[in-house]
Order: C-alpha cells, then sequence, then structure tokens
C-alpha cells in the first residue's frame, strides 16, 4: 500500500454526532498506520450542503490524495466531488451515498434490504402486526436514510403479515436532539393511536427514546431503529426499548479508509467484481455501482447489550 496519502474525511455532521465521531476515529487510525496524513473537516449542520460542498472544494484546492465523504445530499455534492475527481483524486462516500457517477466506490454499512426487514419485523412483532406507525428520520435529502425509508415503505405494502399495520407519517429531525424529542411528542399527539415508531437514525431514536422513558406512553408506544449500545443503553434496560441495531461506526470508518487507500494505491478502480483486502485481512468484493458492504448489523437487546461498548 502506498504511503505518505493524505486522506480527508468530510462528515455529514462535525461535533455532536457520536456515531460519526467513531467512524471518523476509525479511519484515523488506519490512515496513520498506513504512515499518511489524516484530515477531517466539516460543517457543524447536518443540513448545510453547500457548506459541505465547499469543503470539497477545499480539499480539492489543497490537493489531497482521497475524500471520504458521508453525503449530505445526493445531488447537491456531485459538482464538487466531480471536479475532485477530476482531479484525479479518489473519492468515496461512507454511510450516505451520492449518485454513484459522483464517486468512486460506497462504503455501505449494511445490505439495505436485510437492514429494513429487521427494523420492520423488530416493530411489528412488538405491535402485534397491527397499528399506527411513523418513521421519524434526519434530514429530508440525506441519501441513507431515504434509501431505508423506500425500503421500509416497500416492505410494509408488499409483506401479507403487514397488512393492518399503517405508516401515518415520515418526519424529520435533521439529526438535531433537541428537535428530534419535540418532534417525538408532536407525533403522539398528532396521532393518539400511534402504537410504533422507527427512527433509522442514532440520534433520532436516543430522542425519541428519551422522550418515551419520561412519558405515559413508555411501554404502550414501541420504539426501534438504528442505535449505538452506549447511548441506548439505559433505554433498553429500563424497558422504554426492547431492540435496536447497529454495526460498528468505527469499523466503517475502518473500511472507508482502507477503500480511499486502494483506490490511491491503484490496488482497486472501483469497478464491479474487484477485490481488496480490508483492514482485518479478509477479502472485500465490489458490487454493483462500486458499492463495498460493511456487514451484517448487531441486534442490541437487554440480553447482549453490556457487550458493546461505542
Amino acid at each position: 500500500m502506498k504511503k505518505g496519502m493524505t486522506i480527508a474525511f468530510v462528515p455529514k455532521q462535525l461535533g455532536g454526532n457520536l456515531y460519526l465521531e467513531a467512524a471518523s476515529k476509525g479511519g484515523k487510525g488506519v490512515v496513520e498506520k498506513l504512515a499518511s496524513t489524516f484530515k477531517e473537516v466539516g460543517t457543524t449542520d447536518s443540513t448545510d450542503t453547500s457548506g459541505q460542498a465547499e469543503y470539497i472544494d477545499q480539499l480539492t484546492n489543497e490537493g489531497v490524495d482521497a475524500i471520504a465523504v458521508s453525503a449530505q445530499d445526493p445531488e447537491a455534492l456531485c459538482s464538487a466531488l466531480k471536479r475532485a475527481m477530476d482531479k484525479g483524486i479518489a473519492v468515496i462516500t461512507y454511510d450516505s451515498d451520492t449518485r454513484p457517477e459522483c464517486r468512486n466506490v460506497f462504503v455501505s454499512p449494511a445490505d439495505t434490504d436485510e437492514l429494513t426487514f429487521k427494523l420492520v419485523q423488530s416493530l411489528a412483532e412488538q405491535i402485534d402486526y397491527k397499528g399506527d406507525i411513523a418513521i421519524l428520520s434526519a434530514s429530508r435529502n440525506a441519501t441513507n436514510q431515504n434509501t431505508w425509508i423506500k425500503s421500509m415503505k416497500e416492505d410494509l405494502a408488499t409483506d401479507p403479515r403487514y397488512t393492518h399495520i399503517n405508516l401515518v407519517t415520515v418526519a424529520y429531525g435533521d439529526d438535531k436532539d433537541n428537535e428530534s424529542y419535540q418532534l417525538t411528542g408532536s407525533l403522539l399527539k398528532q396521532y393518539p393511536n400511534l402504537k410504533g415508531i422507527i427512527s433509522p437514525t442514532t440520534i433520532g431514536v436516543k430522542a425519541a427514546a428519551r422522550y418515551l422513558s419520561g412519558s405515559p406512553y413508555k411501554g404502550k408506544v414501541r420504539l426501534t431503529g438504528l442505535g449505538t449500545p452506549n447511548d441506548m443503553r439505559p433505554y433498553v434496560k429500563d424497558g422504554t426499548v426492547q431492540s435496536v441495531e447497529l454495526w460498528d461506526p468505527t469499523e466503517l470508518g475502518k473500511l472507508a479508509a482502507w477503500t480511499a487507500a486502494s483506490l490511491v494505491s491503484k490496488k482497486i478502480t472501483g469497478r464491479e467484481g474487484q477485490a481488496f483486502r480490508a483492514t482485518g485481512g479478509e477479502f472485500v468484493t465490489l458490487k454493483t455501482n462500486g458499492v463495498v458492504n460493511l456487514g451484517e448489523p448487531t441486534v442490541f437487546t437487554i440480553k447482549n447489550i453490556d457487550q458493546y461498548n461505542f
């Protein structure tokens, strides 16, 4: 692997998002082990797409070797990312994608169908396969969120087991704790027959759990989603939440950095079917449209949540 590279991470948000911070920490460790330089830049607002594009342009002008971005929007970053690729910079997305032509590789946290199947099935079991449910998402333009929401809607519409489950709304808390907390309360007031909430965002699910845990809805309105074990441990233990799921974001960051380094070192180009060794020594194969999957998420329950620390 090439040495002396400069690999830059551009997360959706700097500060206040432990998930993205863990991903950057994992990436930094890999880059430094490769005797290379790690940079991290970005906006503190997860909805500031123009700001994220400006940071990408800044890195392009600096001439970094690779840019790894967790995209706030699938369309708005394309011009900036294409300018980077035109300069010979390797571009990957991680966690949240752009259009395929706007990057070389997307490092996906998990297979979409498998992830959403587990989320819908978990909530369906908890509400006995009937009743009103809502989805509490991040921002309206977040690529990963919209992909998962589309898949969940398809599951609900096509699986006969979900005939009596009614998705009443998709709400957007913009991955902001206070907004997601207040939005949870608004959902419960607006939909008095609500039986459950799916929140496929670590900030949203934690905020919703905090609201439910101190309300009369605790134990009556079910909640599941994507949450870190450290965030969700108290809510799983007090019975507010039965289960959440997630992959290890540190490992996601490691794979993102290793993929970027493999591109810079010309070991891969992003073409389907190419394979390379990841950080643990295992081979990873590129799928259609240059996608690499991290692997299956872990489901955290009261039985196993103390075994994890992230």
